[in-house]
């Protein structure tokens, strides 16, 4: 469930050599799954979504044993993915949260409220990606869905950085600018128009830029809620795993988000053409 970021470091160049270093690192790691599909790209994601549960458990200082069960039940939606069982899969997600969030307030134990958000946080973007891989063009689907949000990191911080100007929200996020924003639009605005056009997908393609611009606004949302998340934690990453990078969700913040939009998207596409399918053969 890897996501690419843009390589910038504020540092020395030791600290710029090591996220290049584990950026295309991931990047390799992540399109070779994606492209292999099946159980390797349902183990990538669910490895994935599991190290984002544990850190987001650890910022919040979720006991040893909340962390596990929360685990048991990602590795159960996961595996309900795999086997083409979506809604089943939520609705084991759903059931998880429920059970953990009313265990949590009957015993009014600090740090176990969080994980029912937690599970929440990592298990629906688990069950949309998975699902998206599984459709037809299932490769092209999740390669747009990852490349928007790269786009969107890439053109935000080089707008942001050539451009200055007011801040979106220091107290959160001291660096995002508004003028960044409006770079990672239009950046993800022409990948989404382009990518759609090359893997000849029948949406208009003013569309297509629309809502690459509006899931760069999603990834974006992603991002402060992180950011915050982390301010409320009061650390500066949400972990140490990637060198250079802190942990796996700061490197997924935005994916999270823009994977369940997609998936919902994407869902929501196939009853149109059903109904249109059926409109043809009756005329």
């Amino acid at each position: 469930m890897a996501a690419v970021e843009p390589v910038v470091a504020a540092s020395g160049g030791s600290n710029l050599k090591s996220r290049v270093v584990v950026a295309l690192f991931l990047g390799v790691v992540a399109i070779a799954d994606i492209w292999i599909g099946g159980p390797a790209f349902t183990l990538m994601i669910a490895a994935g979504v599991g190290l984002v549960l544990w850190e987001w458990g650890a910022m919040h200082g979720t006991p040893l044993g909340w962390r596990v069960a929360g685990l048991v039940a990602l590795a159960g939606a996961s595996v309900l993915a795999h086997l083409r069982q979506p809604l089943p899969a939520l609705i084991l997600l759903l059931s998880a949260i429920l059970i953990l969030l009313a265990l949590s307030i009957l015993m009014r134990t600090g740090g176990k409220r969080w994980i029912s958000t937690g599970l929440a946080y990592a298990g629906l973007p688990a069950v949309a990606l998975i699902w998206l891989r599984q459709q037809p063009d299932g490769f092209a689907l999740v390669m747009w869905t990852m490349g928007l949000v790269w786009a969107t990191d890439i053109l935000a911080y080089f707008a942001g950085r050539a451009i200055g100007g007011p801040k979106i929200w220091p107290a959160v996020s001291p660096n995002k600018t508004w003028a960044g924003l409006a770079g990672g639009m239009t950046g993800a605005a022409l990948f989404s128009m382009l990518f759609a056009h090359y893997a000849g997908w029948p949406q208009a393609l003013p569309l297509m830029a629309l809502l690459g611009a509006g899931l760069a606004v999603v990834a974006q949302a992603g991002d402060f809620f992180e950011s915050w998340l982390k301010r409320r934690a009061g650390v500066k990453d949400s972990g140490k795993l990637l060198p250079g990078h802190g942990g796996i969700m700061d490197r997924v913040d935005g994916l999270v988000p823009v994977a369940c939009a997609v998936a919902l998207w994407v869902s929501l596409q196939q009853p149109a053409e059903y109904v249109m399918a059926m409109t043809e053969r009756l005329a």
